[in-house]
């Protein structure tokens, strides 16, 4: 589960940080020096609302400095580093804005063959060599942006993750289409199995434990287990004839007169030497 928070990077203390501290991001930019988390240190985190941004975090802070904040109020030089559903980006505070800074956090790997300092790389399946123009991390894996060194702003950016696999074929930032199809990369959906489809004795033979057991006791081969309890045929039923109710009538008339020491009549005595015969 992602869990969404902040944490705000304020530079280092020490002598040799001052070319860094409260300075604009145009004056980092014309003595080409990079913002990078090495010289900062953490100063807060916490966690924040799905309906949360970069700007109300900022505001919020300038507002009211938490009990937990270990730096000094919130100002020009900080970083404000987001990890949004498991999107992590980072801002550098300016004096009126935010800027989006690629590359601030890095995750370290001895596989990694892209970083944010990556120049003249060689992507497969596509012509030209390439450099990083900017980075992110999704679920914990680190992203680029990479920009063709010879077409340069002509041609589309591709997005790779840290060991040169091309992720996204055409992008031109990290917005919402390129993060869905990076998570696409991380969480493969497994395609459903498919199975053939069943003979008939066999969805007779899964109908139930039960309907097996009790067919079984009756039915005169598995090939009839399909939820009637008889499959004899209807021929082989009528053929067995039904004992007759007057003979049995007759015969127990002409027991009782023989325990009354009474005469038989003749009739009862033809039956009777009848079933005897028999």
């Amino acid at each position: 589960m992602n869990i969404n928070q902040f944490a705000v990077y304020q530079v280092k203390m020490g002598a040799e940080f001052r070319t860094l501290r409260f300075r604009p991001y145009s004056e980092l930019q014309e003595k080409n020096l990079r913002v990078d988390v090495s010289n900062y240190e953490q100063v807060y985190l916490s966690q924040m609302s799905p309906d949360d941004s970069v700007q109300t975090i900022r505001k919020r802070l300038e507002e009211k400095i938490p009990k937990s904040f270990k730096g000094h109020s919130i100002s020009v030089s900080d970083v404000i580093v987001m990890n949004k559903a498991g999107v992590v980006s980072a801002y550098y505070v300016d004096r009126d804005k935010l800027i989006a800074i690629a590359g601030f956090l890095r995750l370290n790997s001895s596989s990694s063959l892209v970083s944010m300092e990556t120049t003249a790389f060689k992507i497969d399946g596509k012509p030209g060599t390439w450099l990083a123009c900017d980075g992110t991390i999704v679920d914990g894996k680190q992203f680029f942006l990479m920009q063709n060194e010879q077409m340069k702003n002509s041609a589309v950016c591709v997005i790779v993750n840290d060991v040169g696999k091309v992720v996204v074929h055409e992008a031109g930032k990290f917005d919402e289409s390129a993060i869905q199809k990076i998570r696409e990369f991380l969480h493969p959906t497994l395609p459903q199995q498919t199975h053939p489809p069943k003979e008939n004795w066999q969805r007779y033979y899964e109908n139930g434990e039960y309907v097996r057991n009790v067919e079984g006791s009756e039915e005169q081969n598995y090939s009839f287990v399909d939820g009637n309890k008889n499959n004899l045929k209807q021929s082989k039923l009528n053929s067995e004839k039904r004992p007759s109710v007057l003979k049995k009538l007759h015969e127990k008339q002409a027991e009782i007169a023989r325990r009354n020491g009474k005469a038989v009549p003749e009739v009862m005595m033809e039956q009777e030497a009848e079933r005897k015969r028999k």
